[in-house]
């Protein structure tokens, strides 16, 4: 079995109402997907995260380096790729072009074992997580406290067990923003903060010691993710655990940040750390540090299976009776070809998401969502 091409699938879907982050603003919502064609028949499916056009750019960079490859030897092809543009590609669009061909090619692993991905990782401890509720950003036209409150609440009365909301904007209209929300959502539902590195460590310390009366479960990505030294400040600084990784790549970039213990949660986003081949050595690390895994995501079932089958396999840690399980993000803003383009949705139930057990990401692609949501500027 050989590799003979490699494609990607650019998807676009202009949004009703704009909607922003601390330090992002999202007009429309683009993903883009990989696809790795065998010489079989076999295909494999993954997904980049970060900006699809210069991902697009950099799998089409990497696929001469894949063509006549065996898909199974996941870990040699993973190690060509990364030294083709080591010296210029530690972190950043090579690694997250690099993710999502790894995930692809652990599809067509899957496919060729006729077995689950979470299998070939090491075996399924779950057959469901709890998923949380991501959503809470500064959208168009509305008044943000009373938006926010209102979305969250929404989410609570759906079943979601925990709920996750954007601040970073203003410190003080943030704390009314996390007030509002705790109050609509009630006091057993789990409530994060996420800053999108959004304050300067200060900014963030106030705001960590004024929420924390709102029974946090973590604070993610206070500063800036170069700035380790202001992790350790602000963790230092206010109560509430710290967490990020979604903008950190490979087991190198991750690897300060556990060792110093800047964080209390790593949050490898594996479309975008180096695919499963990478997660699970990061897990792996993150362990040795006591660092609590909660896999980032953001896209669409391509990457929501992905997510799945990485959290099936993840080992409970430490292993007890009652083990502190993996939680998964589940997005809710707008983004309509999300669960589209597979045939079979992947949604939650009051709050719960079955992990699918069929071979490789279990999924199927619907190629005609693919060609409806095609961006047109291709």
């Amino acid at each position: 079995m050989r590799i003979i091409d490699v494609k990607t699938h650019l998807l676009e879907h202009r949004l009703d109402v704009a909607f922003e982050s601390a330090t992002m603003r999202f007009d429309r919502r683009i993903h883009l997907l990989v696809e790795v064609i065998c010489d079989n028949g076999l295909v494999g499916w993954g997904e980049t995260l970060g900006p699809a056009l210069p991902n697009r750019a950099m799998v089409e960079a990497y696929k001469p380096f894949l063509i006549g490859c065996d898909p199974l030897e996941t870990e040699k092809i993973w190690a060509t790729l990364y030294n083709a543009l080591r010296d210029q590609g530690q972190r950043g669009i090579t690694i997250t072009a690099l993710s999502g061909i790894d995930i692809a090619l652990w599809d067509i692993k899957g496919k060729h074992f006729n077995a689950s991905i979470s299998v070939l990782l090491g075996g399924r401890y779950r057959e469901t997580v709890r998923a949380y509720a991501t959503g809470s950003f500064k959208r168009d036209g509305v008044d943000r406290v009373a938006d926010n409150a209102e979305e969250m609440a929404g989410h609570a009365a759906a079943g979601f067990h925990a709920v996750k909301i954007k601040i970073g904007f203003d410190p003080r209209e943030d704390l009314d923003v996390i007030r509002a929300v705790r109050e609509a959502i009630g006091p057993d539902v789990r409530l994060m903060i996420d800053g999108n590195h959004g304050y300067n460590a200060s900014e963030a310390i106030m705001v960590g010691r004024a929420a924390a009366e709102y029974d946090i479960d973590w604070f993610e990505e206070p500063v800036v993710p170069e700035q380790l030294d202001a992790y350790r400040t602000v963790k230092a600084g206010q109560p509430i655990p710290l967490a990020a990784g979604e903008t950190w790549h490979t087991r190198w970039g991750m690897h300060e940040p556990c060792a110093t213990r800047a964080i209390d949660i790593i949050q490898p986003d594996l479309c975008g750390c180096g695919g499963f081949s990478e997660a699970t050595r990061i897990a792996t690390m993150a362990s040795l540090y006591g660092i609590r895994v909660v896999p980032h995501v953001w896209g669409t079932a391509v990457q929501i299976a992905t997510a799945l089958q990485f959290m099936a396999a993840q080992i409970p840690d430490p292993v007890r009776n009652r083990p502190q399980e993996p939680i998964m993000e589940f997005d809710r803003t707008e983004n309509p070809f999300r669960q589209a383009v597979v045939s079979k949705p992947l949604e939650h139930t009051h709050g719960i998401m079955t992990i699918p057990d069929g071979p490789g990401l279990g999924i199927e692609i619907d190629r005609n969502a693919l060609a409806a949501f095609k961006m047109k500027e291709q």
